[in-house]
């Protein structure tokens, strides 16, 4: 898909979203040197991806053109016995950048976790260390980095920064 068709509707995702979200995922790893996609090795979830985040207590939402494709993904998936939600599946079509659609999805997932998760104190992402320009969009979004790192076992020799938010103030300041 080289161009975007339409106007873009966010929606909760199916599980037969699985093959756009793979599609989208690995056309993102291609910008970066080294990042292997394997889909049945490293994310078997997109098989049935809304009933995995369905399981872990979240939800997936996708960006879709007026073809129904996918280009853009966000989900949050929420950890009750700690009250945190872990952001997972952030990409977008490198032609669906500069519409403000990464933050309409993150306002998406932050809003339906406030929702259904009132509870939350805490959300919290992993990042590749190569993507640099979701670093500063997170940041830009109130995000900070840990400290924290983690090299992964996957084919592209991962390594992964983390970054946190302090929800329960960002829902506090919401109620003023």
């Amino acid at each position: 898909m080289r161009g975007i068709a339409g106007d873009l509707t966010i929606r909760p995702a199916f599980n037969r979203d699985g093959d756009g979200i793979a599609d989208l995922i690995a056309l993102v790893f291609g910008d970066y040197p080294g990042c292997v996609f394997d889909r049945a090795g490293e994310f078997p979830e997109l098989d049935a991806i809304a009933d995995d985040f369905k399981a872990d207590n979240g939800r997936i939402w996708v960006a879709v053109d007026d073809q129904d494709r996918v280009v853009g993904c966000f989900g949050v998936k929420y950890d009750i016995t700690i009250r945190e939600g872990e952001l997972h599946k952030v990409y977008l079509h490198p032609a669906a950048r500069g519409r403000g659609m990464a933050q309409k999805l993150m306002g998406k997932a932050l809003a339906w976790l406030g929702q259904t998760h009132p509870e939350c104190e805490t959300v919290m992402l992993w990042t590749d260390t190569r993507f640099e320009a979701g670093h500063r969009f997170y940041e830009k979004c109130g995000f900070a980095r840990t400290g924290e790192s983690r090299i992964l076992d996957d084919l592209s020799n991962s390594s992964e920064w983390q970054f946190r938010f302090d929800f329960a103030a960002y829902q506090g300041a919401l109620k003023f």
